[in-house]
């Protein structure tokens, strides 16, 4: 009943769109008070302190300003330039392009609402100039966008490691095939659909000459992944340093390209500074919310509830499912994360799930829920420049939820595809 009780006053100050720092703050204090343990509120500095002090999470600001110095630099532009000589022939033309693209963005950015906010803007004018409508190219955009997150770097990686313990190289790792799974998952939804509607496509595959044109021209930007991974495989740096190292390159780019200026620095800073601050904050409260949870002893009491059901592996799978389906309804994935694992982990151990796996399945959770309203950020990051609302984009995009969906379902019961490469280059454990 008390994790109940937490819970839905958490909800009913998001509800009432209490900020979600706030909400999940107040409540923590609110029932600590009412449990009459007030005297541990002297813990609220320190538990907010800690919970935004981990080494890891440097990583996290520096991939914000990679993605957002990426959008400026020239680097989308040559990346999508590349992608179209690629695929812009298939059934769906420039859509196509817009999922390779993003699949290739995703290995800098590692961010949906930047990829989403600067690719995405190049991505649907493209795709309306060529003859989508609005909201069918949106809904590209917003789909396409979350595979940033899958496909590493990732921020949502780079959290789940911080607050797990596990480890980011094995995550990153882990992300390869899921990601690329859903890049042709989307592709393949999209060559349906494009043959009953009849989207616009290229008549003609790209020349060879055009292929190589462009693939010279965006040749630095793709390596920026096999910088980061080669990096971080071979020990050359951390994960949290590979987020520097790729900042650095994407800097070193913009200015090769001349296409960021001196001038252009102090607005993407500020712009990053906010993103992170804002990400920031909400685990500092996650962090005392995690804190009520265990001191609280609700893991135990969930697990217990659990075991006296007879709840096999595979059901509390489907129980996760559910749980962060509804919940992603209504929170920012970033605050599921911190909401949720700390409640979760315990349970993760207990019935022997990869954690490495469990990761995965995570984000591509929360990623559908970035697509879905009320709280749907990819969307709202799209529909800031296709102007046609949320309503119409989460419509058109619902194929697409369904192809994250399959894929995240093949994940929570076939963890060996996730945890496959991880296993293969670096053995064993989390």
């Amino acid at each position: 009943m008390l994790t109940l009780a937490i819970f839905a006053t958490l909800i009913f100050f998001l509800a009432i769109n209490v900020p979600v720092c706030v909400a999940i703050g107040f409540t923590s204090v609110l029932f600590f008070i009412l449990l009459g343990e007030s005297s541990l509120l002297v813990m609220f500095p320190n538990r907010m302190y800690y919970g935004t002090t981990g080494f890891t999470l440097l990583a996290i600001p520096f991939f914000i300003l990679a993605g957002n110095v990426m959008n400026v630099g020239g680097v989308t532009n040559r990346i999508f330039a590349f992608a179209k000589s690629l695929v812009g022939h298939a059934p769906g033309g420039v859509g196509q392009v817009n999922i390779v693209a993003s699949m290739i963005f995703s290995g800098m950015s590692g961010s949906a609402v930047a990829d989403a906010a600067g690719l995405g803007r190049i991505e649907h004018k493209a795709m309306v100039d060529d003859g989508y409508d609005s909201a069918t190219a949106g809904s590209l955009v917003a789909a396409g966008s979350i595979i940033g997150p899958v496909i590493p770097p990732s921020v949502c990686f780079v959290l789940y490691g911080a607050i797990t313990g596990v480890s980011v190289a094995r995550l990153f790792l882990a992300g390869f095939i899921p990601g690329i799974m859903l890049g042709l998952g989307f592709m393949i939804a999209l060559a349906i659909m494009a043959k009953k509607y009849h989207y616009p496509q290229a008549a003609h595959m790209a020349p060879v000459s055009e292929i190589w044109r462009t693939f010279k021209e965006a040749f630095w930007p793709l390596m920026a992944p096999v910088i980061i991974i080669g990096g971080i495989m071979s020990g050359l740096f951390t994960p949290t340093e590979a987020s520097v190292v790729v900042c650095l390159y994407a800097i070193i780019l913009g200015f090769a390209y001349k296409d960021l200026h001196f001038k252009d620095l102090p607005e993407i800073l500020f712009s990053s500074i906010k993103q992170s601050v804002g990400l920031l904050f909400i685990m500092a409260a996650a962090g005392f919310f995690g804190w009520l949870t265990i001191h609280q002893k609700l893991p135990d009491s969930i697990i217990t509830g659990l075991m006296s059901m007879g709840a096999t592996t595979s059901g509390v799978l489907w129980i996760i499912i559910g749980v962060i389906l509804i919940m992603g309804c209504f929170l920012d994935g970033n605050a599921i994360f911190m909401i949720t694992l700390p409640i979760f982990m315990p349970i993760v151990a207990m019935y022997n799930i990869d954690p490495v796996n469990f990761g995965v399945v995570m984000t591509l959770l929360i990623m559908i829920g970035n697509l879905t309203p009320p709280v749907g950020m990819c969307l709202f990051a799209v529909d800031s420049f296709a102007k046609v609302g949320i309503m119409p984009l989460a419509k058109k995009v619902l194929p697409y939820l369904v192809v994250i969906l399959v894929c995240t379902i093949i994940m929570a019961f076939r963890p060996e595809i996730a945890t496959f490469l991880p296993n293969h280059f670096m053995g064993g454990g989390v």
